[in-house]
């Protein structure tokens, strides 16, 4: 039985307060700068990595680089851990960082990409921001502190069904994850619209900022993902692992942030129980 999400945040951390501020304060440079970077760096040649769908841009590279510089300097003991120039979680402080999720979308010139950047101590998840350059919007989470957007308290959406509601998700790359098609098939069922938009973070973390019922993106990775899921724990959200465990840094698969109200029922379809 799925475990409900309450109001309790991811408890006591790994990091003084005095620490956590610090961190929290580069964090939010680091986001101010890929936002400029975002809108001021060009493209550049559109390169490909693991196939011709999966690209990377000049804007990518350069973000990520600045980000490095800027933790390297800042917190020079703190291990990084990017997508674009990888790296690997350390027993102590660790970084991960997203410079452009959605570098298809920015490719081709659509407004639908983020940044994200999270520090954890193992798998407890600290401090999480994710800015939306085309929103001027950045999205922010201490562990224990609660969810912010620019600075002010997110409210939680008040929803009770997934009827007439929203519920996002996105491609594992440019496939459907296993089970995408029925899931989306379930929520059509249901008389719930269904958006895929093609960044999996800002999937998971318009549900922290109080925007549509719920997400799952079918793999969770810890660049892309553990900023939002923190959001979404600090929002009072369901924030629920394959098992139904309220987990903002799963182990292995994907993960689902849903309003509580709503939880376990898009936890079944999720898990492909469409009588749920």
């Amino acid at each position: 039985m799925p475990t409900p999400a309450d109001d309790s945040t991811t408890g006591a951390t790994a990091m003084p307060s005095a620490e956590l501020e610090r961190a929290l304060d580069v964090a939010l440079r680091a986001a101010r700068i890929a936002m400029r970077l975002a809108h001021e760096t060009p493209l550049g040649p559109v390169e490909t990595k693991k196939n011709v769908a999966d690209v990377v841009t000049e804007v990518d590279k350069a973000t990520e680089r600045a980000v490095r510089d800027l933790l390297g300097q800042e917190l020079p003991e703190h291990t990084v851990v990017g997508e674009e120039y990888g790296g690997t979680a350390g027993t102590g402080p660790t970084w991960y960082c997203d410079p452009v999720d959605g570098t298809t979308n920015l490719a081709a010139g659509l407004p639908w990409t983020s940044f994200s950047l999270s520090l954890a101590v193992g798998r407890q998840p600290l401090v999480g921001v994710v800015a939306d350059p085309w929103r001027d919007e950045i999205l922010h989470a201490v562990a224990g502190r609660g969810c912010f957007r620019n600075g002010e308290p997110v409210a939680r959406r008040d929803s009770r069904s997934l009827a007439g509601g929203v519920v996002l998700t996105d491609w594992a790359g440019h496939e459907p994850w296993p089970g995408m098609l029925a899931f989306l098939a379930g929520l059509s069922e249901r008389m719930c619209t269904s958006r895929v938009m093609g960044s999996s973070t800002l999937t998971l973390a318009h549900i922290a900022a109080g925007r549509c019922e719920g997400a799952v993106v079918g793999e969770f990775h810890p660049e892309d993902h553990l900023a939002a899921t923190l959001l979404g724990a600090e929002a009072g959200l369901a924030v629920w692992d394959e098992s139904g465990t309220q987990q903002p840094f799963p182990a292995s698969g994907g993960v689902m942030v849903a309003v509580p109200a709503v939880a376990e029922e898009l936890f079944a379809l999720w898990q492909g129980d469409t009588a749920g």
